[in-house]
C-alpha cells in the first residue's frame, strides 16, 4: 500500500514507467476513461482502460466514489486536458460504491446541499481546494513565527476565566444539572465539580500568551476558541480556531508592523503554493457571481483580491479619523448606511469598515485608538488628546476588502493601577484574576498583541461568502452534527 505515487506526483514523473495510484473515481466514460483523484491535488489522473480485456463485472464496480488500486504505466497523453495518463495493467476495488444511493454524482451542488454531507464534501473540488489552501496557511503561520524566534504556547481550552468580559461562554461540568448541588442561597455549588469551581471553553488564549510572553519574550498562540453567542449569520462561528501572538517590550505601532507583515507573508505564501487551487476557486467565484445583477459582483479576482492587499503599505488612521471621514461620506449623507454614522462612539460596523477600505482608500486599513467604552478592559488606556470625545484605548483592528475586520489586537494595559480602576468598572472580580495581575505586580513591562481568526483568513483567502464551508464541521446556533 506505501509504494503508491501520489497524483500531484505523477504529472512530473518519467513516462514508460510503471506506477500504483490509488484513489476515489471522479467519473469513469465510455468503459474506458477513468478519473481519479486522491486528494492530493485538484487535477484527476486519466486512467485507460481496455474494457476488451477486463471482465464486464469488474468494470460494472467502477462507479463515481468507488476506491481503486490501479498499478500500469505512464504514457504521454494525446488527449485534451492532460499531458501524461496511466494505462491500466491491473485494477483492484478497494471500496464499491453505490450509484443509486451515493449522493455525489458527478454534476454541480449548491454549498447548502453540501453541508447537509459535509462528512462528503471534502471529495467535491471546492472542499478539496478549500482544505489545501487552510493547510498552506496553517503551516505558513507557524513557519512565520518559527522564523522569528516565537514560542509557540499550548493555552487551555477549559478556563475559569472570561478574556473578552463578555460572559457568551460554554459551561464545562461534570455536575447532574437536572439535580445540581445547591449553596444556602440557592445557587449552584461548584465545590463537588470536577474543578472545584465553574469552568467554561475558551473564549480566547490572549491571557494565558501574556503570562508567557512576559518570561520568554515573544510568544504565540494557536487553538480552538469557543462563543456561546447567538449569532447565526455567515461569518460567525460557535467553535473557531484562534491564531494569538503576544511581544513583551511591543507598543501599538510594532504590534501594527508584526500584524501586517504577517498578513503579507500569508498570503504571499499561499500564491506561491496554492496556484492551481487559487485558480479553481477565483473561477468558481466568476462563475457564481453571473447570477448576481452587476451591483453586487466584486470589483476584483480572487486572486486580484489578495494581491490589492500586498501592493502598498496598509493605511493607519484613528478611529476618531475614521469617524469624520464616515460621517462627511456620500453613503452617510444619503442614507445608505444600514447604520448612520452621527457621532463619536459609534461602534463601527462591516459595511462603515469596507467603505474604508474599498471606497475611501481603496487598500486595507489599520484603524487605531478606538473608545474605551467599546473594547475589552486588558487594553491600555490613552493619554487624552485634544479633539478627541472621548477616552481611547491603544487598539488596532485590521481591515480588508470584502470581509472587514480580519485581526483585532492592542497594546495590553501594563499599569496595575489602572488596569484595576478598568476591571472594577467593568464588574471583572479581581480576586480571580490574581494570576493574571501578578505580571503587573512583578516586573511589568509595554506589551501588545492580536487575534486572527483563522477561519475569517481562509474565508477570505478562498473567496468563499459563507465561513461554515471553510471549517470541516461547523458549530454553531442550533448544529452540532457530525
Amino acid at each position: 500500500m506505501n509504494k503508491r505515487t501520489k497524483i500531484k506526483n505523477i504529472f512530473n514523473a518519467p513516462v514508460e514507467m510503471s506506477y500504483t495510484v490509488m484513489g476515489w473515481v471522479r467519473t469513469f466514460r465510455n468503459n474506458q476513461f477513468i478519473a481519479l483523484n486522491d486528494g492530493s491535488c485538484l487535477a484527476n489522473l486519466q486512467v485507460v482502460v481496455d474494457f476488451e480485456s477486463w471482465d464486464a463485472a469488474l468494470l460494472k464496480r467502477i462507479t463515481t466514489g468507488a476506491a481503486l488500486h490501479i498499478e500500469g504505466k505512464l504514457i504521454a497523453s494525446q488527449g485534451k486536458g492532460q499531458t501524461v495518463e496511466l494505462k491500466a495493467e491491473k485494477i483492484d476495488i478497494l471500496g464499491d460504491c453505490d450509484p443509486e444511493v451515493f449522493p455525489l454524482q458527478p454534476k454541480k451542488h449548491s454549498l447548502e446541499f453540501l453541508r447537509e454531507i459535509a462528512h462528503l464534501r471534502f471529495r467535491t473540488n471546492t472542499f478539496s481546494a478549500i482544505s489545501r489552501v487552510k493547510q498552506t496557511l496553517f503551516y505558513g503561520i507557524h513557519k512565520f513565527f518559527n522564523d522569528r524566534d516565537f514560542v509557540n504556547v499550548h493555552a487551555p481550552i477549559i478556563t475559569g476565566s472570561d478574556a473578552e468580559g463578555a460572559g457568551e461562554m460554554f459551561q464545562v461540568t461534570t455536575l447532574d444539572m437536572n439535580n445540581p448541588p445547591k449553596k444556602e442561597d440557592g445557587s449552584i455549588n461548584y465545590k463537588d465539580d470536577f474543578f472545584g469551581k465553574a469552568t467554561n471553553l475558551t473564549v480566547s488564549g490572549q491571557l494565558q500568551a501574556e503570562l508567557a510572553a512576559l518570561a520568554l519574550g515573544s510568544v504565540y498562540t494557536f487553538g480552538p476558541t469557543f462563543r456561546a453567542e447567538k449569532s447565526n449569520t455567515t461569518r460567525h462561528l460557535a467553535e473557531f480556531w484562534m491564531m494569538e501572538p503576544e511581544v513583551a517590550f511591543n507598543d501599538l505601532h510594532d504590534n501594527m508592523d508584526l500584524a501586517e507583515d504577517m498578513l503579507k507573508f500569508l498570503i504571499q505564501y499561499v500564491l506561491d503554493n496554492c496556484e492551481d487551487d487559487l485558480a479553481f476557486l477565483e473561477q468558481r467565484l466568476i462563475d457564481d457571481e453571473k447570477t448576481k445583477p452587476q451591483a453586487e459582483r466584486s470589483e476584483m479576482t480572487l486572486r486580484g483580491k489578495l494581491k490589492f492587499c500586498l501592493a502598498e503599505p496598509f493605511q493607519r488612521l484613528t478611529y476618531t479619523e475614521a469617524i469624520e471621514i464616515l460621517k462627511n461620506s456620500t453613503p452617510n449623507k444619503k442614507g445608505k448606511f444600514q447604520f448612520p454614522i452621527d457621532k463619536w462612539g459609534a461602534d463601527l460596523q462591516s459595511e462603515h469598515e469596507r467603505y474604508l477600505v474599498e471606497k475611501h482608500f481603496k487598500k486595507p486599513v489599520i484603524l487605531t485608538n478606538y473608545p474605551a467604552d467599546i473594547k475589552a478592559f486588558y487594553m491600555r488606556q490613552d493619554d487624552p488628546k485634544e479633539g478627541v470625545a472621548g477616552p481611547t484605548v491603544s487598539a488596532m483592528d485590521i481591515l480588508f476588502p470584502g470581509i472587514g475586520e480580519i485581526i483585532g489586537g492592542s497594546q495590553r494595559e501594563e499599569r496595575l493601577d489602572l488596569l484595576l480602576r478598568r476591571m472594577n468598572e467593568m464588574h471583572i472580580p479581581a480576586e480571580e484574576m490574581s494570576w493574571f495581575l501578578d505580571t503587573r505586580r512583578y516586573g511589568t513591562v509595554p506589551h501588545a498583541g492580536f487575534g486572527l481568526g483563522f477561519e475569517r483568513l481562509v474565508l477570505f483567502v478562498t473567496g468563499m461568502t459563507n465561513i461554515r464551508d471553510v471549517i470541516p464541521f461547523p458549530r454553531f446556533p442550533g448544529n452540532a452534527e457530525f
